[in-house]
């Protein structure tokens, strides 16, 4: 067994996975200057890459060998596709109410020829024979109303070998309200079609899927260590008095709002919680160590672009300017020999190995 197991989580939060892509390559480009290298293979980095929601389609872009300068790219061309017209846009919030089931339709097909485009007809099976990173796609699977991972086979068993990535990540981005539900016929063809929605629904921040499949896959002597990734550090929290708990549909802007408040409990609380079970392990002689990737505060000029379904310029260049202002702060958190999680970052990206032209994904 391998003395040390990586494992990369990457939460969900929709456009603003393209801060998450940003990030990602900005923190690859800055170390590949440093090594001399053309760019480095991030994927190859972790034994496990588990992502939610946009964090699906990042975390399987990085098993493909896709360059992240690529997935930034995907947002900026497509996103304006898929969120045609946000669930709430001002005084144009009453478009929502008209032609909305087609304009989420287009959305979906946007989506996936934006995700074909970069994994063709993949599967989870092909992907894992081909380069050896597990993956864990958290979902819905609407006929049960449960939980579903999609998962490759490091765990044993193929049952999910057959899922092409473009339609594990439709399911797990499918977020009711936002999108389109997913669908598409198991591997057996045979009707009906699954049905799935938002993996976020449950596991918008998936580090504690993570950490139990690491667990499982390991001896016990072999260290863990979970890299944790979100889509963008908003401040958040609001005084509430007596006469706003009675709340609209228009206060909540149509679910978008309530959308936005599970996304940020669930990242504390799962980084909360997964600290406290490594801690716990600790004392039981397994040691798994959790590092979430540092961010400084959001400027208030940032704010008002950080809706889920914002595909403006003006809110991608703000979440890209964003990611550049956090990997100058990793940048700065690496280089000092006293901060543990900096260190563990250092030692992660001087162990990637280089992305070679025959390897990137075409």
């Amino acid at each position: 067994m391998a003395e040390r197991y990586r494992v990369l989580s990457l939460d969900g939060g929709g456009m603003r996975g393209i801060y998450t892509a940003a990030y990602l390559h900005g923190l690859i480009d800055s170390f590949s200057h440093r090594r001399n290298v053309e760019y480095l293979d991030l994927g190859k980095g972790f034994d496990l890459i588990v992502g939610t929601s946009t964090g699906a389609m990042i975390a399987c872009a990085l098993a493909a060998g896709v360059r992240m300068d690529r997935v930034v790219g995907l947002y900026r061309e497509y996103g304006p596709r898929i969120f045609e017209q946000p669930v709430y846009d001002g005084l144009k919030v009453v478009l929502n109410f008209f032609g909305r089931r087609s304009r989420l339709q287009r959305g979906a097909k946007a989506l996936e020829e934006g995700l074909t485009g970069i994994f063709g007809q993949t599967t989870i099976g092909e992907l894992y024979a081909r380069r050896g990173i597990a993956l864990a796609i958290p979902t819905v699977e609407l006929s049960r109303h449960r939980a579903f991972v999609f998962k490759s086979a490091h765990l044993g068993g193929d049952r999910d070998d057959n899922t092409r990535l473009v339609d594990a990540c439709l399911a797990s981005s499918a977020a009711p309200v936002f999108r389109s539900l997913a669908s598409f016929k198991p591997a057996d063809g045979l009707d009906p079609p699954r049905v799935f929605a938002d993996g976020g629904l449950w596991a918008n921040n998936p580090v504690l899927v993570g950490m139990l499949d690491a667990l499982r896959a390991t001896a016990r002597e072999t260290e863990i260590d979970i890299f944790a990734m979100g889509t963008c550090p908003r401040p958040e929290g609001e005084h509430v008095d007596s006469a706003d708990l009675d709340r609209s549909l228009y206060d909540w802007r149509f679910g978008a709002k309530a959308a936005q408040l599970g996304i940020a409990a669930q990242e504390t609380a799962f980084d909360h919680m997964a600290r406290l079970l490594a801690n716990e392990l600790h004392r039981h002689g397994r040691a798994v160590n959790v590092c979430r990737f540092p961010s400084d505060k959001v400027a208030a000029s940032v704010m008002p672009y950080l809706d889920l379904d914002n595909t403006s310029k003006a809110a991608m260049d703000a979440l890209v300017g964003q990611a550049r202002t956090d990997v100058d702060i990793t940048k700065s958190r690496c280089d000092d020999a006293k901060d543990s999680e900096g260190g563990a970052i250092l030692r992660l990206f001087n162990a990637i190995p280089e992305m070679k032209k025959d390897q990137e994904n075409a």
